[in-house]
């Protein structure tokens, strides 16, 4: 997640001060977890930055961007991508048992397999993920797994909270990947119907692993308008 101080240059990646979710990392990782200190956490770097900010986040990110911002009017403008609310096009059956299955993995230190979990719950073949953990990469997603229980409390009970979203007032733009699972494109469609202010689009091609080249034009159009 990434919280861009308003200046005449929005756009510029110096200007920009990163809080990273897992897949690619995150912050606070004090116990126990609470999604509140992570919020808190965002307002006070964007109170170092000079008090208002752009704000980006994507997969669970995404989402606790969205819960800072209802909670913050310091945060002018919103972007998501691809928040994971998967309950948009499931049932509740489907997520309790993902949050169920994820905890026994953890607890038995199975870290690799709660990475795979995760990746099918979002909707990866599972051909692809098995793939995916023959990759030189592959340690580093392990290392960070015990995250994933971060993501599953930002998300909750995995719909959109509507109630949160109702509240802000910002500009906000939610985009998903043309190419990447019909579960995470609901999710962003719903995200976008619940903000009062906000745009949806789609790109082309890409998947949740978005590709630099064809994000960064869309945020910069966006943060820049």
């Amino acid at each position: 997640m990434t919280a861009i101080p308003e200046s005449p240059r929005p756009s510029t990646p110096a200007s920009a001060g990163g809080t990273n979710r897992c897949p690619n990392g995150r912050g606070r990782t004090t116990a126990p977890y609470a999604v509140a200190r992570e919020v808190e956490d965002l307002h006070a770097l964007i109170a170092q930055t000079g008090g208002q900010a752009y704000l980006y986040g994507i997969s669970s990110g995404a989402a606790l961007a969205l819960a800072a911002a209802a909670a913050s009017p310091g945060i002018t403008k919103l972007a998501l991508y691809e928040p994971p609310f998967m309950a948009e096009s499931e049932d509740g059956t489907g997520i309790k048992k993902y949050t169920e299955q994820l905890h026994e993995l953890l607890d038995a230190g199975r870290r690799g397999d709660a990475v795979a979990l995760f990746m099918t719950h979002v909707g990866i073949p599972a051909q692809a993920v098995a793939h995916i953990r023959t990759q030189p990469g592959w340690a580093a997603l392990e290392a960070i797994a015990p995250t994933l229980e971060y993501d599953d409390e930002v998300l909750g009970d995995g719909s959109v909270p509507r109630d949160l979203a109702s509240m802000i007032a910002v500009p906000a733009l939610v985009l998903a990947g043309g190419a990447g699972p019909w579960g995470l494109q609901q999710a962003a469609r719903a995200t976008a119907d619940a903000l009062p202010t906000a745009g949806h689009r789609t790109l082309n091609v890409q998947t949740q692993d978005v590709a630099p080249e064809a994000l960064a034009p869309v945020l910069a159009e966006f943060f820049g308008a």
